[in-house]
């Protein structure tokens, strides 16, 4: 199951619906207990943000795939998929870049 992000009582509404798939869900939830608390506010700001503008400075669109897209926040990686046409942004995977990452 799919959960939406999103504040209750958001005075604003956004561009795009953003969803996290059970594996991101479970990445956030490992990163949440491990990481420092402003490593994974800044986290968490960035991806609310890919609701309102899902393509941001510094994204990269993953090379073989028709909708996916990576971005850095720091030493995480970011993965997810935009869907134009239906206005969702899924996050796939939230993960620690290494030098093993892109190889």
């Amino acid at each position: 199951m799919r959960r939406c992000a999103g504040g209750r009582g958001s005075q604003r509404q956004s561009v795009h619906r953003l969803e996290v798939s059970p594996a991101a869900d479970r990445d956030l939830d490992r990163l949440k207990k491990r990481i420092q608390r402003h490593d994974f506010e800044r986290l968490r700001v960035t991806i609310r943000g890919l609701a309102d503008e899902p393509r941001p400075q510094g994204a990269r669109k993953i090379q073989g795939a028709d909708r996916a897209y990576r971005i850095r926040v720091g030493s995480y990686r970011v993965v997810y998929e935009v869907y134009g046409s239906d206005k969702l942004v899924l996050l796939l995977q939230v993960a620690r870049r290494t030098e093993t990452t892109y190889r």
